[in-house]
């Protein structure tokens, strides 16, 4: 008997992949990549729903009960799955109240967005911080091959999974469970550094482990109620200046869960903003020092 999902997976994920047009920008190497890494494989057979059912729940989804369910969940754009909560005291069995999420694999459109972003050239190589399942790796892999990227997972667990997943696809890129606070200095320096945990300071190692002119794109909270995806260039005198470029949801660096002062953090009062109001419209911003 045919495995439902093995035969509606390819449909799926091209019609994701349509729907994900606009958000390629053109990119023809992340679009062939998107449609040749399954996505499915580097899903739990048990995740959740990140959003509350009727009963106050974070609805179960199961592979092997409702596997039609579970694939649309998979290949819907603009949902990601949790896959661990509470550092995993939350085992995967049914519905669960809390919401300290604690890992998930990222929604396919942030996914590619972030990768946009990082814009990885062949012949370079690449860190990222949050192997998770594997599937952003793989990708990764498909773009730059597996001896030009380096993934580290804090979690045991979760790295034990990732490399299990990647291992099934042929893929063997360099896997360190450890501290991504602490980058990886033994594969150091790197052209480009992605992570998919949030951080509320750019760790001064991630800057020491890029190449003289190389790129950094990471999730940062902001005072403004959300997150926000940064890009850093390095500027080859031991620092970095970028942008923030949109609004996106990440789990805390384990690192940085402990939420510090946004004075401390570099971030200007709310009464800094500086609004303006003219015939172009509205204008917001932090005048200059």
């Amino acid at each position: 008997m045919t495995d439902p999902v093995t035969s509606l997976a390819e449909h799926y994920r091209r019609q994701c992949g349509s729907e994900l047009d606009p958000h390629f920008h053109g990119e023809a190497w992340l679009r062939e990549a998107f449609l040749a890494v399954p996505r499915e494989h580097f899903v739990p057979d048990r995740v959740w729903w990140p959003q509350r059912g009727a009963d106050g729940q974070y609805p179960l989804m199961d592979r092997t009960r409702r596997p039609r369910q579970w694939l649309k969940a998979v290949y819907r754009p603009g949902a990601p799955l949790i896959t661990q909560i509470e550092d995993g005291a939350v085992l995967p069995e049914a519905p669960a109240g809390s919401d300290a999420f604690t890992s998930s694999i990222s929604c396919a459109r942030v996914v590619v967005t972030m990768l946009r972003h990082l814009g990885p050239q062949p012949g370079e190589t690449v860190l990222e911080i949050g192997t998770g399942t594997g599937y952003s790796t793989a990708l990764l892999c498909h773009r730059l091959g597996d001896e030009a990227v380096t993934s580290i997972e804090v979690d045991a667990g979760l790295a034990a999974t990732a490399a299990h997943n990647l291992k099934g696809l042929g893929l063997s890129p360099r896997l360190v469970t450890g501290d991504g606070t602490y980058g990886y200095a033994a594969r150091a320096p790197y052209d480009r550094h992605i992570s998919t945990a949030c951080v509320q300071r750019v760790p001064t190692t991630w800057l020491q482990q890029i190449r003289a002119v190389g790129r950094i794109l990471t999730p940062l909270t902001t005072p403004l109620g959300t997150d926000a995806l940064l890009t850093l260039t390095t500027d080859n005198a031991g620092g970095a200046t970028g942008q923030l470029l949109t609004a996106v949801n990440f789990m805390l660096l384990r690192s940085q869960r402990r939420r510090q002062p946004w004075k401390e953090l570099g971030w200007p009062r709310l009464a800094d903003f500086h609004v303006r109001i003219d015939h172009d419209g509205q204008h917001i911003g932090v005048p200059p020092p």
